[in-house]
C-alpha cells in the first residue's frame, strides 16, 4: 500500500495500483449493460416471441442477471479471500470473452434462449467479480485515499452503466446489422478488460489457509452471521442495501414516468437515466472535497436528508403537468416545469452519492482484513434481496393504485424513516455529522499535521481545552472514533450532555472531589486502549477561563502505566472567545455572533511521543508551541 501524497482521487488514474483496476471494472459495467440494454431493445421492438412478452422483457432480463448474486456471492466471498485479487480478476475477465462470444453467436442468429443464459452468465461474472473489487482497495489504497478511491469506483460505475445503456440502444437499432455490431463491440470490450487486467498490481490472499464451503445455502447464512458479528459493519450494510432499495424504485420507474407523468418519448426516458447518472458521478466525487480526504461517515445523514427532500420534492414537481403529445428531448427541456424535475432527480442523486461513498469505505476500513470480501459478498446478497423486495413493493403500490409520483413520495418518506432508524441504531453516524455541521458551517475548520494522527492501534491524545464543544471539533478531525476522558459536570448540560452521552464519553471527576469517579474513568480508559482505541484526555482538567494554557495533571501518566502507547499532542488554534467558550466574565454561550459567523478555528497535530519519553511538563511544553505556530493564512 502506497502512501504517497496525491493531490486529489483523479491523481490515482496515473497509478498503476488503481488506474488498470479502475479501467478493468468500468469495462465490465459498460459491457454488461450495453449487452443486455440491447438485448431488451432487439426483443422489445425487434422481435415477436410468443413466450416473451415485451412488457416482461426487461423483468425477465434483470431478473437473471440478479438470481447469480443470491446463489453464489457467498461462495465468490471465499474465493476472493482465499487468492490473489489480481488472479481472480484476470479469470472473471477471461470467462466474460468466453460469454461474449457466446452471446455474439446469439445475436448474430437472434437466439434468444442462448442470449438469456448469457444473461445469467454475466451475472455470474458480476458476482464473482463484486467482492474482488470492493475488497481491492484497501489492500492498495491507505485511509486519506479510500473515499476518493471508492468516489471513483462509483462515478466510473454509473457513466459506464449510462455509457453501456446508450452504445446498446443505439447498435442494435443500426437497420439489418445493429445485432451483428452489437456482437463484434461486446467482444472488443471483453478483450480490451482482459489487457487491462493483465496490469493489475498482485493483491495477496488475505487469508490462503481458507477452506472453500461449496454449499451456497450454508455459506450464504454463515456469511451473513460472519457480517451480523461487527455491529457498526452489519448495520452499514444495511444502509447500503437500503439505498439499492431507493434507488431501483427511481430507475425502474424512469421510462413510464417519463411516458405517463411526463409526456416525452423514449429520448426523455434516457434523459433522465443520464441526470441521474451524472448526479451519482457529481455526488461521489464530491465525497472526497467534503470529507478532507478521510473516511467521513458524516456526510451519509446528509445524504438521507437529501434524498428524502428532493424524493418528496419530485412528487410535488410532478403533480399536475399539462398534458401534451409525446415531447422529444428539445419539446421537454423548453417547458420551464420539466428544469425543476430534472434538479430534484439530479440532487436526489447527488445526495445518494454522499450517502453510499462513505458506507462503502467504512465497511472496508472496519472489516477484519481475512474476511473483508466475504463481508462484501454479504452486501451483495443484501442488496440483491432489497432490489427484489423493492419491485415487489412497487408492483403491490401501482397495482394498489398509486400513481407514479406518489410511489416516489412513499419512498422518499420511507427513506426518512428508515435512515432515522439506522442512524439511532449507529448513533455514531448522526455524532460525526454534528461534527461535520460544527467544523465545515459553524467554523471554518482547518486541520495541520493530520498525518500524525493514527489510522490503526491505539494511541493517547492530548488537547488544550478550550469550549464545551473541543471533542466534538476534535471528532471532526479523527479518521476514527476516539474516547474522550471529560469533566462530569458537561453531562449534566441540556443538549450537550446527552450529545456526549451517545458519543459514549467518560465523565471523570477530580480524585479529592468524587474517587469513584475518578478510579471508575480511568479503569473505562484502560479498557479502551486494550481494545485497540484512541483515548482523548484534556491535561488541564477545565476548560480554561482566560484563554491561557493552564497546568497539565498527571492523568496521561496514570493511563501509561497501564497501556504503554504513543502520546499525540495537539492545540486548538483561535477557539478561544467563541460562543461555546469561556469570554468575558467567565460566561459562555452567550451573545452568539460575538466572533462573528463562520469564524476560522484551526487544530495543529504534532508528531506521536514515545511513552517512556511522556512527562506532564514536556506534553504541555510540546502543546504550546504548537499554539504558538502559524495560524493558517486568511
Amino acid at each position: 500500500m502506497s502512501t504517497a501524497p496525491h493531490p486529489n482521487q483523479f491523481a490515482l488514474l496515473s497509478e498503476r495500483r488503481f488506474a488498470p483496476f479502475f479501467w478493468t471494472q468500468f469495462l465490465g459495467a459498460g459491457n454488461d449493460n450495453l449487452f443486455k440494454f440491447a438485448l431488451t431493445v432487439m426483443v422489445t421492438y425487434q422481435l415477436q416471441i410468443a413466450w416473451l412478452k415485451p412488457e416482461l422483457a426487461g423483468l425477465v432480463i434483470g431478473a437473471l442477471f440478479i438470481f447469480p448474486f443470491l446463489l453464489f456471492s457467498a461462495t465468490s466471498g471465499q474465493l476472493a479471500d482465499k487468492y490473489d485479487k489480481a488472479r481472480l480478476i484476470r479469470f472473471v475477465k477471461s470467462f466474460e470473452i468466453a460469454v461474449m462470444a457466446l452471446a455474439a453467436w446469439g445475436f448474430v442468429q437472434q437466439d434468444v434462449p442462448i442470449l438469456l443464459a448469457c444473461v445469467f452468465l454475466m451475472g455470474l461474472h458480476s458476482t464473482l467479480f463484486g467482492p474482488v473489487k470492493f475488497a481491492y482497495l484497501p489492500q492498495h489504497l491507505d485511509e486519506r485515499e479510500l473515499t476518493g478511491g471508492n468516489g471513483m469506483v462509483e462515478m466510473g460505475t454509473f457513466v459506464s452503466i449510462l455509457l453501456g445503456n446508450v452504445a446498446g440502444g443505439l447498435l442494435i437499432a443500426i437497420p439489418g446489422v445493429g445485432p451483428h455490431w452489437v456482437a463484434a463491440v461486446c467482444v472488443a470490450l471483453a478483450v480490451a478488460g482482459r489487457v487491462l487486467a493483465h496490469a493489475v498490481p498482485a493483491s495477496p490472499s488475505t487469508d490462503p489457509g481458507l477452506r472453500i464451503n461449496w454449499n451456497p445455502v450454508s455459506e450464504t447464512v454463515r456469511n451473513l452471521k460472519l457480517a451480523h458479528g461487527n455491529r457498526v459493519v452489519f448495520r452499514s450494510l444495511l444502509g447500503i442495501s437500503w439505498m439499492w432499495f431507493f434507488g431501483a424504485v427511481f430507475l425502474s420507474q424512469f421510462p413510464s414516468f417519463a411516458k405517463e407523468v411526463l409526456h416525452g418519448d423514449e429520448q426523455v426516458a434516457s434523459l433522465l437515466l443520464v441526470v441521474f447518472s451524472v448526479g451519482i458521478g457529481v455526488g461521489s466525487l464530491l465525497c472526497e472535497v467534503l470529507s478532507r480526504r478521510h473516511v467521513e461517515i458524516g456526510l451519509v445523514p446528509l445524504g438521507a436528508i437529501g434524498m428524502s427532500l428532493f424524493a418528496v420534492d419530485l412528487y410535488f414537481a410532478s403533480r399536475g403537468l399539462p398534458p401534451a403529445q409525446s415531447l422529444g428531448v428539445a419539446a421537454f427541456v423548453a417547458q420551464p416545469a420539466h428544469w425543476r424535475v430534472m434538479a430534484d432527480l439530479a440532487l436526489l442523486a447527488l445526495f445518494a452519492g454522499l450517502y453510499s461513498v462513505p458506507m462503502y469505505a467504512l465497511i472496508q476500513l472496519r472489516s477484519t482484513p481475512s474476511h473483508r470480501a466475504r463481508i462484501i459478498a454479504a452486501n451483495n446478497i443484501l442488496n440483491a434481496l432489497f432490489m427484489i423486495v423493492s419491485s415487489v413493493a412497487v408492483g403491490l403500490l401501482l397495482k394498489a393504485g398509486a400513481t407514479i409520483p406518489q410511489v416516489f413520495l412513499i419512498v422518499g418518506i420511507a427513506n426518512a424513516i428508515v435512515a432515522g432508524y439506522i442512524f439511532l441504531l449507529l448513533p455514531e453516524y448522526l455524532l460525526r455529522f454534528v461534527a461535520f455541521v460544527v467544523t465545515r458551517l459553524i467554523y471554518r475548520f482547518k486541520v495541520r499535521g493530520d498525518e500524525h494522527l493514527p489510522t490503526e492501534g491505539a494511541a493517547i491524545l492530548v488537547c488544550n481545552h478550550v469550549s464545551f464543544i473541543d471533542a466534538v471539533v476534535l471528532m471532526g478531525a479523527s479518521p476514527r472514533p476516539a474516547v474522550f476522558l471529560m469533566d462530569h459536570r458537561i453531562f449534566n448540560m441540556p443538549v450537550l450532555g446527552g450529545l456526549f452521552r451517545l458519543l459514549k464519553a467518560i465523565p471523570i471527576a477530580p480524585q479529592r472531589e468524587a474517587p469513584e469517579v475518578y478510579e471508575r474513568a480511568f479503569a473505562r480508559a484502560a479498557a479502551a486502549l486494550d481494545a485497540g482505541d484512541i483515548v482523548c484526555i484534556f491535561p488541564e482538567g477545565a476548560i480554561t477561563k482566560n484563554g491561557e494554557l493552564g497546568e497539565f495533571r498527571a492523568g496521561v501518566m496514570k493511563l501509561l502505566e497501564r497501556n504503554a502507547v504513543p502520546v499525540i499532542p495537539m492545540a486548538l488554534q483561535n477557539l478561544w472567545g467563541s460562543f461555546f467558550s469561556r469570554a468575558e466574565k467567565g460566561v459562555a454561550m452567550a451573545k452568539p455572533f460575538r466572533r462573528g459567523f463562520w469564524s476560522r478555528v484551526g487544530l495543529v497535530v504534532g508528531e506521536p511521543v514515545a511513552p517512556a519519553e511522556v512527562t506532564p511538563e514536556g506534553l504541555r511544553t510540546r502543546v504550546s508551541h504548537l499554539l504558538a505556530s502559524p495560524p493558517y493564512p486568511q
